[in-house]
C-alpha cells in the first residue's frame, strides 16, 4: 500500500494482491468510499431516441456490502451515492470494483486501533515476506504464493493422466515422458549454483525469530486443548483480562469485520485493554489455516500467565442462578 492520511480519511493505492486483503479488512459497512468507476447512463436525443453508453466518473458511496474475489483479486463494494453527481442520483445504488493500482479514499467516522494498525502494517515493506509453494496431485499442480495473510493461487496446471484400461501402461509412460526434463549435471556447474540460490532464498524467508516460533508452539498446544472448546468464549477472555492473567491474546480478523457495531467495538476495546496491560495481541487471518481453526473455537482465545480454573465455574453458577 501507498497511503496519504487526512482528517478522518486515508487515500490508499493497493500495489499487490495482499493489499486487497488488507483493504477488505479496512472497509466496513457504514464507511464512505470515494473512487473512480464506470456507470452506464442513458441519454435521450431531441428526436426521442434513447442511447446507452458507459462513462467514467468519480463517486462517493456509503458502503452497504463488501465482497472479495480472491481469484480475480478484486473488491466489489456496493452502496448508495452520497454526493452530487451528474450521472448518478443521490441515494442511488452503485457497485464500485476496486482493482490493483486503483486509488481510492476511505472515510471513517472513527479510526480504531485495529484499523490504524492494519494501515500501518500494509504500508510497511518489511511485512511483505512471501514464499512460493507447489502443490502436486495426480495430473494436477497448483503454484501458490504464500503471504502472511493469505494464499494466492498464481497458476494451475492440469494434465490428463490415462486411467486403468487396455494399454494403460504404454499410454501412461508416454504422458509421463512429456513432462520429464533431462539434466546433465556433469556438463554445467551453473545448475548447482541455481539450486543453491533457491535454497538460500527459502532460508531467508523462514522466520526463526524466537517470538514467532513460541507463538506457533503455544498455538499447537492450544489446538490440543480444543476438547474444551465449549469453555472458550469472549466472556472468559474478558474475565481473564480483568485479572491481568493474559500473556497472549489470539483473535481472528473476521471479528473486526462484524456488521454489528457494538460487537466490533467490544473486540476493539478488548484488544486495547490487553495491550495496555502489557500483553501481546496476535491477529490471525481467516484465510489462513490457523485463523480457520481459531474461528471454530469462537474466534478468540488467550494464553494465560497463570491458570484460572474458576472462570468456567463462575459462569456455570451464574447460569444456574438465572434458572
Amino acid at each position: 500500500f501507498s497511503c496519504n492520511n487526512t482528517f478522518r480519511s486515508v487515500v490508499l493505492v493497493p500495489d499487490e494482491a495482499e493489499d486487497m486483503w488488507h483493504a477488505y479488512n479496512l472497509i466496513a459497512v457504514g464507511d464512505h468510499l470515494r473512487s473512480t468507476t464506470i456507470r452506464r447512463v442513458q441519454t435521450e436525443s431531441a428526436t426521442g431516441s434513447v442511447s446507452s453508453n458507459k462513462v467514467r466518473t468519480t463517486l462517493c458511496i456509503a458502503v452497504a456490502r463488501v465482497e472479495f474475489d480472491t481469484q480475480a483479486c478484486m473488491l466489489r463494494i456496493n452502496g448508495r451515492n452520497v454526493q452530487e453527481n451528474q450521472y448518478v442520483k443521490m441515494g442511488a445504488y452503485h457497485t464500485i470494483d476496486l482493482e490493483l493500482n486503483r486509488k481510492f479514499t476511505l472515510i471513517k467516522e472513527y479510526w480504531d486501533i485495529i484499523a490504524l494498525e492494519r494501515v500501518e502494517m500494509a504500508c510497511d515493506p518489511a511485512q511483505h515476506a512471501d514464499i512460493g509453494a507447489i502443490l502436486l496431485h495426480e495430473g494436477l499442480c497448483h503454484i501458490c504464493l504464500v503471504t502472511s495473510s493469505m494464499t494466492i493461487v498464481r497458476a494451475k496446471i492440469d494434465m490428463n493422466i490415462p486411467r486403468k484400461r487396455k494399454g494403460f501402461c504404454g499410454q501412461h509412460d508416454k504422458v509421463s515422458a512429456k513432462s520429464l526434463i533431462n539434466f546433465h549435471f556433469d556438463s554445467s556447474h551453473g545448475l548447482f549454483k541455481f539450486y543453491d540460490a533457491i535454497i538460500q532464498g527459502i532460508l531467508r524467508h523462514i522466520n526463526f525469530e524466537g517470538t514467532f516460533v513460541m507463538v506457533l508452539y503455544h498455538y499447537m498446544i492450544f489446538n490440543r486443548a480444543s476438547v474444551i472448546s465449549s469453555l472458550i468464549s469472549v466472556t472468559h477472555v474478558e474475565k481473564a483480562n480483568e485479572a491481568l492473567a493474559i500473556e497472549t491474546l489470539l483473535v481472528t480478523d473476521e471479528l473486526f469485520r462484524s456488521t454489528d457495531l457494538p460487537t466490533r467495538k467490544r473486540y476493539v476495546k478488548l484488544v486495547e485493554s490487553v495491550k495496555e496491560n502489557g500483553a501481546e495481541v496476535r491477529v490471525f487471518s481467516s484465510l489462513h489455516v490457523s485463523g480457520e481453526q481459531l474461528g471454530q473455537l469462537s474466534g478468540v482465545a488467550a494464553i494465560l500467565r497463570f491458570p484460572m480454573p474458576d472462570i468456567a465455574d463462575d459462569e456455570g453458577s451464574a447460569d444456574s442462578e438465572e434458572d
